[in-house]
């Protein structure tokens, strides 16, 4: 079940409020003690988290199926970055990274116990039984915090972001689980960005007429541009002007450009952050990530929601073209750092 964005929290007395966690979704399958951890897209995940295992069996009653997500914390906050290097093709690695930044799982639904598809119950029953089955788990088993309170929410939504949470997260109370449907809400932070535009991506479709996302940068303090995400989502009339507009920028781009240094893909380290932009990595399965680089400037305005190290965590959104900026402006000092929070503040006492 999915989630439609909003740009606030839903008024009245029909909403359950959860925080949204930045990890992996996932819905575990339980047949006493075969166990299938599954991801959105239909892919075990069992082999990458081992150490969830034997939890999991402690934990869940022996016929069942959850609805959850997979995180790892460090520190005071949660860390998407380790949890990417996870899904790792050697056993061995895996087996040491499962000890070394070890993963929870955070419960917020149950879709079946025992012979009982629970689909069809309100949400708020599917909350009661979730409660009753895994309230007192032990970690890294954890039952996702809930409230009818939308100031506490609004509290959840403010507070919290620093500690690597996405947003909060609006479920009808009377609502059925429903596969593939924007049934429940989210909101989620934005805030706006001007960054140097110093490459950009084709289209997959369009015969290299279309752009398919441009490549953002900003400034360190030491000087170098960093890249820091894309900005993509146009329409396809957009995409042909865009193609135009930047043909000016590409020729000579490379002679000086700052990313022409960088390492190839192939010497990229496990973290990525210092990856050449379109560089191949395990994660971007097969697809053609090559880049097209531009004279560095171009200043665009994006939203984007929150930063994940010294990266965007999310595709930022085009706002426009900032022709009274000079690329020397766009550095990290404009952006709104989130002082992070306990993450045990919004579990209960003692978990």
């Amino acid at each position: 079940m999915l989630a439609k964005r909003v740009d606030e929290l839903p008024a009245g007395e029909d909403w359950v409020f959860e925080p949204k966690w930045d990890g992996f979704r996932a819905l575990v399958f339980r047949d006493g003690d075969e166990i299938l951890i599954q991801s959105r897209d239909e892919k075990p995940l069992g082999r990458y988290f081992p150490e969830l295992l034997g939890p999991l069996r402690s934990a869940l009653p022996s016929r069942c199926v959850l609805d959850g997500e997979i995180v790892i914390v460090k520190g005071n906050s949660l860390d998407f970055d380790a949890l990417q290097l996870r899904l790792h093709p050697a056993a061995s690695r895996v087996n040491l990274l499962s000890r070394q930044i070890p993963a929870s799982f955070v419960f917020f639904d149950v879709l079946c116990h025992r012979d009982r598809d629970l689909c069809a119950e309100p949400f708020q029953n599917r909350r009661r039984e979730l409660e009753s089955l895994i309230a007192s788990a032990p970690p890294p088993i954890h039952l996702t915090p809930a409230t009818r309170d939308r100031s506490l929410a609004a509290d959840w939504f403010r507070r919290f972001e620093g500690a690597g949470l996405d947003g909060v997260i609006a479920k009808p109370i009377a609502g059925t689980y429903e596969p593939n449907k924007r049934v429940m809400l989210k909101v989620k932070h934005e805030r706006d960005c001007d960054c140097v535009v110093a490459g950009f991506r084709w289209h997959k479709k369009g015969d290299r007429t279309l752009v398919g996302s441009l490549l953002l940068g900003l400034f360190d303090d030491g000087g170098s541009l960093q890249h820091v995400g894309v900005c993509a989502s146009f329409s396809t009339e957009k995409r042909r002007e865009l193609a135009d507009f930047l043909k000016p920028y590409r020729k000579d781009a490379l002679a000086a450009h700052p990313w022409k240094g960088w390492a190839d893909a192939s010497s990229a380290t496990d973290e990525g952050i210092k990856r050449m932009p379109g560089g191949q990595s395990r994660w971007s399965q097969g697809k053609d990530l090559s880049w097209e680089p531009l004279r560095p400037e171009l200043v665009v305005e994006v939203a984007y929601d929150h930063m994940q190290g010294s990266r965007f965590r999310h595709t930022a959104q085009f706002r426009r073209w900032r022709t009274d900026k000079k690329p020397s402006d766009c550095t990290y000092a404009q952006l709104e750092v989130v002082p992070p929070q306990e993450l045990a503040a919004i579990f209960p006492a003692g978990r």
